[in-house]
């Protein structure tokens, strides 16, 4: 791989959101135009003033060529969370499909170099144990992973038909600061758990802990995907990706591990507290694999302590009455 050009326009999609907003700042910072995509036309927001702001309505396609004019490379970060998945499948399906689709082709019709699309590991399987590759046949049902791959497969498609450069991220377990509290990401595990710690004193489980997961700093996810958008792929493109640390931990241990930092960040030790596991329980490995990093070498770089180090700061400023009082 070699380097394309750096100070590219970059359309971000959900730019607001709690990857996008991130990934807008760190793209930013590294010397690109970016131009942030969101439902709402919002204005240029105090974390990020220089970028540009467009409204992305996703039943216009006109209007999305319009948006996708002039940019180099588009990052589709916007999509429906699990939750909403459930709760309505069709609606997830329209949004993480039918959108995505529609936004290729009007990137393709504008003749943008690359589109990037961030899907989930959770397309393979629930609960998602074993060994995971890139290879391996995705078979979960679940609205979340089913309309994923409905929004990968036209990506992967276009990209066979040198129709684009399309790439298909699937992100495992990713935690990390947003670009403000009102970011919907508090029901990520490694975000829910710092911010227990900090409103209540207590770490809180549901399940006993003994589930494994593939937890990766946004941090890291920023550095992959910003590589993934300045490098020249001489041959084939990548394809699909699978985007992690590449090792495991169960959730009691990042539970036990957020205790720990919490204690050297914010000078106290959170309570733990989980129900025991049941005498048929057993505990799943998970590997999964990260082949294509590594041949890419991408190999994960970043300290997690240092994402949750300042996820625990923020969300001391944030949600802490105390912190609040003292401002």
């Amino acid at each position: 791989m070699d380097t394309i050009t750096s100070n590219m326009r970059i359309l971000i999609t959900g730019g607001f959101g709690f990857i996008g907003g991130r990934l807008g700042q760190y793209l930013q910072q590294a010397g690109h135009q970016i131009i942030l995509g969101s439902r709402k036309l919002y204005s240029s927001p105090d974390w990020l003033p220089q970028v540009n702001v467009v409204q992305t309505d996703w039943n216009d396609g006109l209007a999305l060529e319009q948006v996708c004019g002039g940019v180099d490379i588009v990052i589709h970060t916007s999509g429906i969370n699990a939750q909403d998945c459930y709760a309505n499948p069709l609606a997830a399906l329209e949004f993480n499909g039918l959108y995505t689709a529609r936004l290729l082709q009007a990137a393709i019709h504008q003749k943008v170099k690359r589109f990037i699309y961030l899907s989930t590991a959770h397309v393979y399987a629930s609960p998602l144990v074993g060994t995971i590759t890139e290879d391996t046949c995705p078979r979960n049902l679940h609205p979340y992973a089913t309309s994923h791959l409905a929004g990968e497969n036209p990506v992967l498609y276009a990209s066979q038909h040198g129709q684009i450069e399309g790439i298909v991220l699937r992100l495992s377990n990713v935690f990390g600061v947003p670009i403000h509290k009102g970011v919907n990401c508090w029901t990520l595990l490694v975000n829910d758990l710092c911010m227990q710690a900090v409103q209540t004193g207590k770490i809180v489980l549901r399940t006993s802990g003994l589930q494994q997961r593939d937890f990766i700093a946004m941090a890291e996810v920023c550095r992959i995907i910003e590589t993934f958008s300045t490098r020249d792929f001489h041959l084939a493109m990548p394809g699909v990706i699978n985007v992690g640390s590449g090792i495991s931990q169960s959730v009691l241990e990042m539970a036990q591990f957020i205790q720990q930092r919490c204690k050297h960040v914010l000078g106290f030790e959170p309570e733990l507290m989980r129900p025991e596991a049941s005498v048929h329980e057993k505990k799943e490995n998970l590997i999964y694999k990260i082949e294509k990093l590594l041949r890419l070498k991408l190999n994960n770089i970043v300290d997690n302590s240092i994402e949750i180090d300042r996820l625990l700061h923020f969300c001391y400023l944030s949600f802490n009455q105390n912190a609040n009082s003292q401002k």
